[in-house]
């Protein structure tokens, strides 16, 4: 039976200081532009750009992107990976990407995200921010912005669950 970890309020609270950090670190918003990992990330980066939007007042671009051909493990799944759409709606040379995703675990994914962006141009710095690190890096990576750590056994699960996704609002481990 899944516990839940996180509530509604929770999540609000957490996205709430994230989009402030942003802001901090970024010295407003001008230069930035979200962009969500498919799927989950993709629902995150818009929550985290309406408040963004309702703190600074103005719009920021949010994109979309797909990493399934990028991943390191193409060769040892038995499926075929399902290609979803990429869209970034803003020029990425010279600005600071913030790549979005619902869970941090090896930090493969978003090796592999990284490896997207830079097909797409050339940004002058790329941030992360995740609702949930789980720790178990395989890969040097960390994120800038994390909503909540939360440590984990290699055999538990966690599960992000956004109303963007037609659910409600929580995180889950299983």
């Amino acid at each position: 039976m899944p516990k839940e970890l996180l509530d509604r309020k929770d999540i609000e609270r957490a996205i709430t200081r994230m989009a402030h950090e942003i802001i901090e670190k970024n010295k407003g918003i001008r230069s930035i532009c979200l962009v969500g990992i498919q799927q989950g990330g993709v629902h995150l980066a818009n929550r985290l750009s309406a408040k963004l939007k309702e703190i600074e007042g103005s719009n920021i671009p949010v994109g979309i992107l797909d990493i399934s051909l990028y991943r390191d493990d193409l060769n040892v799944r038995k499926e075929q990976p399902v290609v979803r759409r990429t869209q970034v709606p803003c020029e990425i040379n010279d600005r600071k990407v913030v790549l979005v995703d619902d869970v941090l675990f090896t930090g493969r994914s978003i090796r592999a995200a990284m490896d997207a962006i830079m097909d797409l141009g050339r940004p002058s710095a790329i941030q992360l921010a995740v609702l949930v690190d789980r720790g178990h890096r395989e890969l040097p990576i960390k994120a800038d912005f994390v909503g909540k750590n939360i440590p984990t056994s290699m055999e538990e699960t966690v599960t992000v669950h956004l109303t963007g996704d037609g659910t409600e609002d929580r995180v889950e481990l299983e």
